[in-house]
């Protein structure tokens, strides 16, 4: 297992959301859609709905403003 692999994993532990999941949402993100904050807030109400957990407005505000201005931490494995 490999270090994506373990990523992975550890995700799919916490959330029960599969990596063919978590892929088929990066694959929306693919290209310009990363700044699209229509097509970003789809992700963070599909994975709210996935994972069951419920995210705020200001939560999804301020995830969308992370991304939208650069701000997201370069290591998003000690994120999880």
């Amino acid at each position: 297992m490999n270090l994506n692999d373990s990523f992975f994993k550890r995700v799919e532990n916490k959330t029960n959301v599969k990596k063919s999941t978590i892929v088929s949402l990066a694959q929306k993100l693919q290209g310009n859609k990363m700044k699209d904050e229509k097509t970003l807030r789809e992700i963070i109400h599909e994975l709210s709905e996935m994972t069951g957990k419920e995210v705020s407005k200001e939560q999804e505000d301020k995830i969308i403003s992370a991304v939208v201005n650069d701000r997201v931490p370069d290591n998003l494995d000690k994120m999880i």
